[in-house]
């Protein structure tokens, strides 16, 4: 049996927690959380740095900050997972990360112990989730990464797995913006692969609600412009940009 490989709350224990669903089209939905750890892309703005960025790693961050790999990342067996998960009493898990469909085996066997939760994903977009998993998912939020991300569109940007989300139903975008010029780039995205407008959200970059409420007064017109959804970040209003929420 593999293990799943989790990131730490504050305490040092696995990241599972309910909360309330803070982004996409389930904002607000009383949810289970499980953040993995490990992401094969690097996000210069990336808030959740402490599931890859451990020390040695040399892809950039805008913080510059490395983390102590023992102290962020921790085993947990599937069943004991599933236990704390279960243990929360909510209806809806959110898998998020990093990037949990780097762990499909471990994942798959985690679903099998919670046969009747509702099962989202939030995933880069990168990455194919297993059969055994896919048949579980109720909604795949894909996060496909922007060239102000940092990272190169031949790493981010897959054709192949962009058609195969595009046409999945279950499957909404979601962009993270950080300037009106990066609508752009959701703009080509859209026309080369047909997504359906109203399956894309547009999310301000930023960590503070000051920062989400700047961008998001420029951002409303380009929503309406152009047919998006706009998501907000709801957590960080409630909860500020920490661990566990």
């Amino acid at each position: 049996m593999a293990n799943l490989v989790l990131a730490t709350d504050d305490t040092g224990e696995p990241e599972i927690f309910a909360s309330l669903q803070g982004e996409g089209p389930s904002a607000g939905t009383p949810v289970a959380f499980i953040r993995l750890s490990r992401c094969n892309l690097a996000c210069t703005w990336c808030d959740t740095a402490y599931t890859w960025r451990f020390e040695g790693d040399n892809r950039p961050h805008r913080d510059g900050v490395t983390f102590e790999r023992s102290a962020n990342q921790v085993k947990l067996s599937p069943s004991k997972a599933a236990y704390k998960i279960a243990a929360t009493g909510q209806k809806r898990l959110v898998i998020t990360g990093g990037e949990p469909l780097m762990q499909c085996g471990a994942l798959a066997e985690l679903l099998a112990e919670l046969p009747d939760i509702e099962v989202e994903i939030e995933t880069n977009g990168t990455t194919k989730a297993s059969a055994h998993v896919d048949i579980r998912v109720d909604q795949y939020n894909v996060s496909p990464k922007l060239s102000h991300s940092g990272n190169t569109a031949e790493l981010a940007l897959i054709p192949e797995r962009l058609d195969a989300y595009a046409v999945d139903p279950r499957a909404v975008f979601k962009f993270v913006i950080a300037a009106p010029e990066d609508v752009e780039e959701v703009l080509d995205l859209q026309r080369a692969y047909a997504i359906p407008c109203q399956r894309i959200f547009l999310m301000a970059e930023g960590t503070t609600s000051e920062a989400l409420r700047a961008r998001q007064a420029w951002l409303s017109s380009l929503c309406l412009e152009h047919g998006f959804r706009m998501s907000d970040r709801m957590h960080i209003h409630l909860y500020g940009d920490t661990r566990g929420t």
